[in-house]
């Protein structure tokens, strides 16, 4: 998809009623711009395309809200696998103690 396409998909999915005389000019304004700096015009798209991945991300997440289904953070995982391993270290370490307890107290 070419930028100027990429460019009439953009309003049309923000819902700007353009006439074809207003297309027609934005078209000329974008394609002047692409020619004189080309730079500019790879920042605009980078951030058109930021701005799309976050509008994605937040239907994305409007979505999982509406269907009721709620996932962990990411922070929230790491918190819970820390314990877990913590817990786990101090089962590990108490059995190891009373084991060696429980052994120095058979007669030899």
């Amino acid at each position: 998809m070419g930028r100027k396409s990429a460019h009439r998909l953009r309003c049309r999915e923000v819902g700007v009623p353009w006439s074809k005389d207003e297309e027609r000019m934005l078209a000329q304004i974008e394609s002047y711009l692409i020619d004189a700096d080309p730079r500019l015009a790879a920042r605009l798209e980078s951030f058109n395309e930021r701005v799309q991945r976050k509008a994605a991300g937040e239907q994305k997440r409007a979505a999982r809200e509406a269907s009721g289904r709620r996932r962990l953070s990411r922070s929230s995982i790491i918190i819970l696998v820390s314990w877990l391993l913590i817990a786990t270290l101090v089962a590990t370490l108490l059995i190891m103690v009373f084991h060696h307890d429980a052994a120095a107290a058979l007669p030899m």
